[in-house]
């Protein structure tokens, strides 16, 4: 239950700093190009470069405990953006398994996502 708990928390405290964050950023740079999501960019890059870090600190120096893992990992970087994991899972492919295990990775996560996508919204228009 305590996992739960942490991630739960995390994960609120994340969401809600995306939402501030990526809100705060698109407001900053809306004016050159409307369309384009600032917010979503600046998120998902600052998301990236928080899990590197925080991944270098536990995997180098051993600073975490499994709940602060869970809180950070799971649950502040899930609800802030899981591109963060995403990048990360690529990155440890790369570097510790096979550098061709990661470009599958990518290829299938943005395929598949996209399309995914896609699919959803086609079948909304038959509902």
């Amino acid at each position: 239950m305590l996992n739960i708990l942490l991630v739960g928390t995390g994960g609120f405290i994340g969401s809600v700093c995306r939402y501030l964050f990526g809100r705060s950023v698109h407001a900053l740079f809306e004016r050159y190009y409307p369309w384009f999501p600032y917010g979503t960019l600046a998120v998902n890059i600052t998301g990236c470069l928080i899990i590197g870090f925080l991944a270098g600190l536990s995997e180098y120096r051993h600073l975490f405990t499994n709940e602060a893992r869970l809180f950070l990992f799971a649950g502040f970087l899930g609800g802030f953006t899981t591109f963060s994991s995403f990048g990360y899972e690529t990155f440890v492919l790369a570097r510790d398994v096979q550098p061709s295990a990661a470009l599958v990775n990518v290829m299938l996560q943005l395929g598949i996502g996209l399309g995914a996508v896609w699919a959803g919204n086609a079948l909304s228009r038959l509902i």
